[in-house]
């Protein structure tokens, strides 16, 4: 399998010349649906936060809710991968939009009618989180087969573009929606996002089949890999094959094993903590925006810088993550946390695009969707302990030290991490007759 034959081998190249990834429809439905979606569920975390800070006032709750929704990711994940391996992806996402609307509807009628109760959100939390961990693997191997190899990188950087811009009119009126209106009402805007964002993904039309190496080898029936005659243990031993090949994968994977646990109980559970006890709920909405604001700030970055050890810059950068935390405890003051979370927004975008063409270009499409959700599980299977636990430790030893704490676990990983040979030697790009089906790396 070539890399040409990754995307859409039926546009003639002139038009990618000309326009870039935009020229390709599908790709632009794909870039439509993905913004829409998360321009509604960038209010989610903000809304739901302070929804259960409403009802108990307590973090060690709040902590619950997020962490049932990422138990539930992490368990399902997998299957989520084999799914998007064997179906269409975008069936897959056309569907997991729709119910996670759902979910989310229910949850914003309970929330405004007064009626939520811990042990209910909870459950909404597993079922949505659920929703996700099958749609997340679609919408990231989905990138490939819409444009081609050579534009890979700008592809992710436009999406990843659109996304972050969502996320920042999502977050700054959705604080202004809590604020203003309560919460139940920002999760209802989270649930028309993805019902919109589901008519959407209905609209795209994809050149191949999943997992088909080449439009010389489509036919009517699935992808290698993940024929009806192979069983779902079979096809996660072969993608479990592909992530552990790869020594780079399973390094940055489990960087962010730890990583993200620190990073997201610090600014998930302990950041609206910190925002009521001081500078107020909407400012918390404006300090989450300007995270998302570096987020964009990157992607314009990595589009125009491309270094050729991109990976191993990407990883290094991950370190900046550890200011917004050690900001939150040292210096809680508005402008000073919307410094902070900008740099590490763009830190974490320039990592994120180069991991995103790192996977794409050196892993088989008909496994692409496994290993990212191996990729996934891995990431995030430390998440519900760092929700759970950042609470209590806050109550136990103070806020101030445990935030201080986290900032240091990020850095100590982030120095391991990109200390490792195969990190370092990691190129970014494909070389010229390279094959997706090939490590090309140390």
């Amino acid at each position: 399998m070539t890399g040409d034959a990754g995307g859409a081998s039926s546009v003639p190249q002139v038009a990618s010349d000309r326009r870039g990834p935009l020229a390709h429809s599908t790709f632009r439905w794909l870039l439509a649906a993905r913004t829409t979606g998360v321009l509604g569920n960038a209010v989610a975390p903000i809304a739901l936060a302070f929804a259960v800070l409403d009802l108990t006032g307590s973090a060690a709750d709040l902590g619950l809710v997020v962490a049932a929704r990422s138990i539930a990711n992490v368990a399902v994940l997998l299957f989520g991968g084999v799914i998007a391996d064997r179906l269409r992806r975008d069936v897959v996402l056309v569907g997991t939009s729709l119910a996670a609307a759902g979910t989310q509807a229910v949850v914003a009628t309970l929330v405004v009618t007064g009626s939520a109760t811990i042990p209910l959100l909870v459950v909404l939390s597993v079922l949505n989180g659920a929703v996700a961990a099958v749609g997340l693997p679609a919408a990231a191997a989905l990138v490939p087969e819409t444009v081609p190899a050579a534009l890979l990188r700008p592809a992710n950087a436009l999406l990843r573009l659109g996304l972050n811009g969502g996320s920042v009119v999502g977050a700054s009126a959705g604080a202004g929606v809590v604020a203003v209106v309560g919460p139940g009402w920002g999760l209802v805007i989270d649930a028309a996002g993805f019902a919109l964002a589901g008519v959407l993904y209905s609209r795209l039309r994809l050149p191949i089949r999943p997992g088909t190496p080449s439009p010389a080898d489509e036919g009517p029936g699935p992808g290698p890999g993940s024929g009806s005659g192979s069983s779902v243990v079979a096809d996660l031993r072969e993608g479990w094959h592909e992530f552990t090949r790869r020594s780079w994968v399973w390094t940055v994977v489990a960087q962010f094993a730890v990583l993200h646990a620190a990073f997201v109980g610090a600014t998930t559970v302990l950041g609206p903590v910190v925002a009521d006890g001081s500078f107020g709920r909407a400012a918390w909405g404006l300090v989450v925006a300007a995270q998302t604001v570096g987020l964009g700030v990157g992607a314009v970055v990595a589009m125009r810088w491309r270094p050729r050890h991109g990976l191993a810059v990407g990883v290094g950068l991950m370190a900046v993550t550890a200011v917004p935390v050690a900001t939150l405890g040292l210096a809680p003051v508005v402008p000073a946390l919307v410094v902070a979370f900008l740099l590490g927004g763009v830190a974490l975008e320039i990592f994120a695009i180069s991991w995103d063409q790192s996977l794409q270009s050196h892993v088989p499409r008909a496994s692409l969707a496994r290993v990212y959700s191996y990729d996934m599980v891995g990431s995030f299977v430390a998440v519900p302990l760092g929700e759970v636990f950042a609470g209590p430790a806050a109550h136990q030893f103070g806020t101030r030290p445990t935030l201080l704490v986290c900032a240091a676990i990020i850095a100590a990983t982030t120095l391991a991490a990109v200390s490792t040979p195969s990190v370092l030697r990691l190129t970014t790009e494909v070389p010229t007759g390279a094959t997706t089906d090939r490590v090309t790396g140390p």
